[in-house]
């Protein structure tokens, strides 16, 4: 991505790389509080739930770190950007099907199902087309980049909240 494709956004890029950073880092704080919460029978929604969360979250910052990377030509952090959309659509749907698998998506109710597994699949696949576009130099790249990291922010902030409320309504004592 030439610098001027994105010097605007720098700041942009900076500040949501820092906040995925610091969420990563309360996820793994989450984790080990919550840790007898998630033992046996239950492990099978840490890694359908918690491990998503903390990759979105982690994609956040991967997408914020190559949209600050110096580069003169925009084929590499395209190529960077498009190869982390389709990990993460990849990983999305590996998810879904553990959901299905393990009879998830009937027990959990929609407004989970969407933020779990559909508003990530779809963050992944801006950022996938987000790529290809920056490949492209359009001017709609660093525009649908961002959209994609924000829809991936709000949905782990959403679902680390979920999880939070989760784990305290069921805690002992």
């Amino acid at each position: 991505m030439p610098r001027t494709m994105l010097e605007s956004w720098h700041d942009f890029f900076t500040l949501v790389g820092a906040s995925a950073a610091t969420l990563v880092g309360l996820m793994f704080v989450a984790a080990s509080v919550g840790t007898g919460l998630f033992a046996g029978e239950k492990e099978i929604g840490l890694r359908t739930f918690l491990s998503p969360t903390v990759v979105a979250f982690g994609v956040v910052l991967a997408s914020c770190v190559v949209g600050v990377l110096p580069s003169p030509n925009s084929i590499v952090p395209a190529a960077l950007i498009s190869g982390i959309g389709l990990l993460g659509l990849v990983y999305s749907a590996l998810i879904w099907r553990r959901m299905v698998r393990n009879g998830l998506v009937r027990k959990i109710d929609l407004e989970d199902r969407i933020w779990y597994a559909i508003a990530p699949a779809l963050a992944y696949v801006a950022l996938t087309v987000s790529g290809v576009a920056f490949a492209l130099a359009s001017e709609a790249a660093a525009a649908l980049l961002a959209a994609g990291i924000c829809l991936l922010l709000l949905a782990g902030i959403r679902n680390a909240w979920d999880m939070t409320t989760w784990a305290v309504l069921r805690r002992p004592g």
